[in-house]
C-alpha cells in the first residue's frame, strides 16, 4: 500500500476530503474512557488530529514514511512508521498493552489490511469493557445528473486496475466474528464551487487504481 501513496503524498494531503467534527464527537461519546486512541492507516493524520480533540493520547500508525512526514502536528498525536503487519512485541511497544486502548479508528484504509491479523490485534488491545473500534469510508458523491454520470464513467474506467484481492466495500471488511452494528451514514454537504470541483478531480487522480492505470 505505502508505495502507491508515497509519490503523491503532498497531493493526497491537499485534496483528500475531510470528515465532519460531529463524527468524532459521536465516536467519543461511545467510549467511557478517553485516555488512548489508535488511528490505524493514519496517512497524513487527517483523522488523527480530530480524534486528539477528544482523547488524551493518539497513536497514529502508517506504512508510508512520506505520508507521515507531511502529517499534521498535534501535541497529543504520536506518529509511528510501521510494517504492514505488527508483531505482538511491536503492538505492545508502539500502541499499548493489552486492554489499554479506548478507541481504534480506521479511516478509509481497512481494505488494505490483513483483516484476520488486524482484528485479532484490535481485540487484544481494546479496553474491556468499553473499547470501541470504528471503521469508515466514503460514499460516492452525488452532485448533478451530468456530473454524476462523468464520475461513474471515470470510476468504471479504473476497475481493471484495482487489486482483485482488495475489497472497496468497507462493510465487507468488518470482522465477521465481532458484534457490529450500523450507526447510519454521516452526510456532509460540500459546496461544489469551481475550486472544490478541481480539488475533487485532483483527488480522483491520486487514487491508487488511477496511478496504476497511468503507469
Amino acid at each position: 500500500m505505502a508505495g502507491l501513496f508515497d509519490k503523491q503524498a503532498k497531493d493526497y494531503l491537499e485534496s483528500r476530503p475531510t470528515y465532519p467534527a460531529s463524527w468524532f464527537s459521536m465516536l467519543a461519546s461511545l467510549t467511557a474512557n478517553h485516555q488512548l486512541a489508535w488511528d490505524v492507516g493514519a496517512g497524513n493524520g487527517q483523522a488523527s488530529v480530530s480524534i486528539a480533540e477528544h482523547y488524551d493520547r493518539v497513536i497514529a500508525t502508517d506504512t508510508s514514511k512520506e505520508q507521515l512526514e507531511l502529517a499534521q502536528k498535534h501535541p497529543k498525536v504520536k506518529y509511528a512508521l510501521t510494517a504492514p503487519v505488527l508483531t505482538d512485541e511491536e503492538l505492545c511497544s508502539i500502541v499499548g498493552e493489552e486492554g489499554s486502548v479506548d478507541l481504534v479508528t480506521v479511516a478509509m484504509a481497512v481494505h488494505w489490511f490483513d483483516l484476520e491479523t488486524f482484528y485479532s490485534q484490535v481485540k487484544r488491545v481494546l479496553r474491556k469493557p468499553g473499547g470501541v473500534i470504528a471503521v469508515w469510508g466514503y460514499l460516492n458523491p452525488s452532485v448533478s445528473p451530468a456530473v454524476d454520470a462523468l464520475y461513474k464513467d471515470f470510476f468504471e474506467s479504473t476497475m481493471p486496475y484495482w487489486n482483485p484481492k482488495i475489497s472497496r466495500d468497507t462493510g465487507r471488511c468488518l470482522s465477521p466474528s465481532s458484534r457490529c452494528w450500523k450507526m447510519g451514514r454521516v452526510h456532509r454537504g460540500i459546496p461544489w464551487k469551481r475550486q472544490r470541483c478541481r480539488d475533487k478531480c485532483h483527488w480522483m487522480n491520486i487514487w491508487d487504481c488511477s496511478n496504476l492505470g497511468l503507469q
